[in-house]
């Protein structure tokens, strides 16, 4: 995947590698201009940035380097996003696009494009899996004062069905029963493809996307009775584990 053309704008607002994975993207919208966040990124007063922000144009800027964490996911409030990891600032392990444009408004063609060669880039160099709890919106993780971003406008279904190269079924998925389980799920993922990785609910209900894959991965947990379901479990973590690492030879 090419990189897409990105021009650098830089912000003070960052911190240094705390050692995380990077597992999310986390988009947001601007609630005003490109050149205004650019200003406002720029001031170490406002104490905020994000990696890249997508204007309507479809120009890409970005202000902290992938090996920094920006500042623009750390107020977690009422979340419900399942890969949280408790204790830890999401910035560390998270990387965030803002968008140009307010919440109620529609995303313009040129900067659809530019932010899904974005996503695409992003998913290759760091190796996130496509699914919704991997690619989020900011309202996952602060339900209460983000709870209109990116906005009930922002094109989720197309730009999934972009990402998963046209198709609304998944050819392989990883579903994990607890989000304890992600690390070894992850490794799963990687080989292959990093394909998309789900979490199962409290009642162990399956859902829809991890059900109508073509292959099902059950990391952690007991048989969803897919079709076509590895069972990589065992009466606790350890046996959880050796399971895993035998599949992956």
């Amino acid at each position: 995947m090419d990189k897409p053309t990105i021009k650098w704008i830089g912000s003070p607002n960052f911190s240094s590698p705390m050692g995380y994975k990077i597992i999310a993207i986390v988009n947001h919208i601007m609630e005003g201009t490109l050149v205004g966040t650019d200003s406002w990124f720029a001031n170490p007063e406002s104490k905020v940035s994000s990696h890249f922000g997508v204007g309507k144009n479809g120009e890409i800027h970005q202000y902290v380097d992938l090996k920094n964490h920006a500042w623009a996911n750390g107020s977690v409030n009422q979340p419900n996003w399942p890969l949280l990891i408790s204790g830890v600032n999401p910035n560390y392990y998270t990387v965030s696009i803002e968008h140009e444009g307010l919440s109620g408004s529609k995303m313009p063609e040129a900067q659809y494009q530019a932010s899904l060669a974005l996503h695409r880039w992003l998913i290759e160099i760091l190796g996130i899996p496509v699914s919704r709890d991997n690619i989020i919106g900011h309202n996952r993780i602060d339900s209460v004062n983000r709870a209109s971003c990116p906005g009930a406008e922002f094109p989720w279904d197309r730009l999934f069905k972009d990402l998963q190269g046209g198709t609304d079924m998944l050819k392989v998925a990883v579903l994990l029963f607890t989000k304890e389980d992600f690390w070894a799920g992850y490794d799963v993922a990687s080989k292959h493809g990093n394909c998309a990785i789900f979490v199962r609910p409290a009642d162990l209900s399956v859902p829809a996307e991890a059900q109508s894959a073509e292959k099902l991965i059950v990391v952690g947990g007991p048989t969803t009775k897919h079709p076509a379901e590895v069972l990589l479990s065992g009466n606790d973590k350890y046996q959880t584990a050796a399971a895993v690492a035998k599949y992956l030879g």
